[in-house]
């Protein structure tokens, strides 16, 4: 049973208007869909409409379909607000710029001089309860004396832009709100993390672009020591608890520290990233002291990054009680944060921000999917790409979804995890249509022979074992794996499909083969390609498919003419040729390869016969 609050006003939901400013920010969207959730009338303080729309398409993504009503804020107007506001009886302030690397001048006009059009504009307002500020775990608490510019001079040059207009914006928050008879509630939160239950998440600063270099391997040491303590919150959970300050009428003059008492120490927090990521965690630690000290172009962060590197801990007991008094529980810590990492990973840390991404666990391999969760059709890439150079096609076929192979792209695991995974893509995750590339081919017809009954329909884009062997080279698996390991997205595309065009779209297979082992599986797949023992096992499961076939070839990359009399001889089997597309054309000629593809998935072929087409 849920704590009675008995501080709470007799308020109903349909009686508060909220207004939000910083709406479109990552705590903003959250908070404005927790106060819808809670049956809350939002408005949001938006600089133009566009920006207005970009939310409530998220929110009707998050299954929120109640748009707030769109106020336009200009905080160069003394009026600050357009619109219908009188009868708004909350604010909350999370404005400001979270950005390193700025000038004084702009950190404080986006983080300081906004707090005080803010607090002005609410000390207008007729009906206002409660003026709630979001400030931060490192600043909060700030003596609302006024600063003279020596104390600004000093605090800015050891703290850095960034975090000393935080420091001056608690302070001027404070002394403002007071002066101006306007009831405040501030929350400190911590390193704000990913959705409890998603891991939902587009903050790559900070921690979280710690967690990027683990996940690339390119952290050389854990900074800090053991006691080192960057604590978390997640999002919803902070959204939720800021709902709730209007209510309470001891949350009035009140700072809270809000985070996760269970977070970690850092070098612990890492070892469990790691571990879910299926990383190393560098053993090296580098101390605090020293890392300010070293130039950034060796230690790769940025200086205002270090003064969050701290022993500290922080007053959480108000916020404890706080959180106990309405019910609202912390959500489990280690989940939290795996969900976090996930992700981050998923979304290559904002390099690929949209789409649906996650990672599975197949058969027991952690394993990278895109598209539709849980669709029948599911496209297994070739060598040496990823899903991602599939995203184009998946979308244009729709209802499809692409995963990496095991230890290929940013799935783990290795070829010896082929048979537990393929069954588990078949029988747990829904598979019927397999659509596979190259090495994907033989993973589609390799499931297929195990689950006949369950895979209904193959379709094999250059297969690589009804076509001509690699060349020489491609089979001695230590050049192969040098080469891929250094390759650019630019020679790699030029090797791959003959020109540079497509060359941003392998970008992060580039990326992939670079993370751990990911070449050397690419490598020893492509040399067993030439092995002529696994293409004729191939070909022979592929006779005994009783299900419908359909290949997909380029022009410039056919079928050998031993394929070729195979093929003639599958009684339910459709052929298509892409003019001018080679061994790749999901890079090359990605509509023509959907087309190809969706409009043979529901085609039958001629019983007994073989047909033929151009796509």
């Amino acid at each position: 049973m849920n704590a009675v609050n008995t501080n709470t006003p007799n308020t109903n939901a349909a009686d508060r208007h909220a207004l939000v400013f910083g709406a479109t920010g990552f705590i903003g969207r959250h908070l404005v869909l927790a106060l819808g959730r809670a049956g809350v009338r939002v408005s949001t303080a938006t600089r133009n409409p566009a920006s207005h729309r970009r939310l409530t398409r998220w929110l009707h993504e998050h299954g929120h379909d109640t748009t707030p009503a769109d106020l336009r804020t200009d905080f160069t107007d003394p009026a600050l607000i357009q619109g219908d506001h009188q009868d708004v009886t909350e604010i909350y302030n999370c404005a400001g710029a979270y950005r390193f690397g700025m000038s004084a001048d702009e950190a404080r006009h986006a983080n300081v001089d906004s707090v005080r059009a803010i607090v002005a504009f609410a000390a207008r307002l007729p009906h206002l309860r409660r003026l709630v500020h979001v400030s931060g775990y490192r600043v909060g608490g700030q003596d609302p004396a006024p600063w003279n510019e020596q104390r600004r001079r000093e605090t800015y040059q050891a703290l850095g832009a960034y975090e000393a207009s935080k420091v001056e914006a608690d302070a001027v928050f404070q002394a403002e709100a007071n002066r101006l008879n306007v009831p405040w509630s501030i929350v400190n939160p911590a390193s704000v993390i990913g959705d409890s239950a998603t891991g939902e998440s587009d903050q790559y600063l900070g921690l979280a672009s710690t967690l990027k270099d683990l996940w690339h391997g390119s952290l050389a040491a854990v900074p800090g020591n053991a006691r080192t303590f960057v604590p978390v919150i997640a999002v919803d959970h902070l959204a939720r608890f800021m709902t709730l300050l209007p209510l309470d009428d001891d949350a009035e003059h009140t700072a809270y520290w809000l985070l996760d008492d269970d977070t970690p120490a850092l070098p612990s927090l890492l070892a469990l990233v790691a571990e879910h990521y299926r990383v190393t965690t560098p053993r090296a630690r580098i101390p605090v002291a020293l890392l300010k000290r070293l130039p950034p172009r060796l230690t790769k962060a940025d200086p205002e990054t270090l003064t969050f590197l701290s022993e500290d801990r922080y007053p959480t007991t108000s916020a404890h009680a706080f959180a106990a008094r309405h019910g609202l529980t912390m959500p489990d810590t280690a989940p939290t944060i795996h969900r976090w990492a996930d992700h981050l990973a998923a979304h290559r840390f904002g390099d690929a921000p949209t789409g649906d991404r996650r990672f599975i666990t197949t058969g027991g391999v952690r394993t990278f999917e895109l598209g539709e969760p849980g669709t029948p059709t599911v496209v297994l890439p070739g060598l040496p790409v990823n899903a991602d150079t599939w995203a184009p096609v998946i979308t244009a076929m729709d209802h499809a979804r692409a995963v990496d192979l095991p230890g290929l792209g940013m799935s783990a695991g290795h070829h010896g995890d082929w048979p537990a995974w393929l069954t588990a893509l078949v029988t747990e995750t829904g598979a019927r249509h397999l659509v596979g590339h190259s090495i994907g081919a033989a993973a589609a017809v390799e499931a297929a022979a195990a689950h006949p009954g369950t895979v209904e329909r193959l379709t094999l884009v250059a297969p690589f074992f009804l076509q001509a062997r690699p060349a020489r080279p491609a089979r001695w698996t230590p050049l192969t794996r040098w080469y891929l390991s250094r390759v650019t997205p630019e020679a790699l595309t030029d090797r791959l499909t003959g020109g540079t065009a497509p060359a941003t779209a392998l970008r992060s297979s580039v990326t992939d083969l670079r993370r751990g082992a990911a070449a050397t599986t690419a490598a020893r797949l492509l040399a067993a390609t030439a092995q002529p023992r696994w293409r004729e096992e191939l070909q022979a499961t592929l006779r005994r498919y009783p299900g419908r076939v359909h290949i997909i070839v380029g022009s410039d990359d056919p079928l050998t003419p031993e394929g070729r009399a195979l093929v003639d001889t599958l009684p339910r089997v459709t052929v298509t040729t892409i003019p001018g597309a080679g061994h790749h054309p999901q890079l090359t000629h990605p509509d023509d390869l959907a087309r190809a593809v969706r409009e043979h998935a529901t085609s039958p072929t001629t019983p007994g016969g073989l047909k033929i087409t151009n796509a």
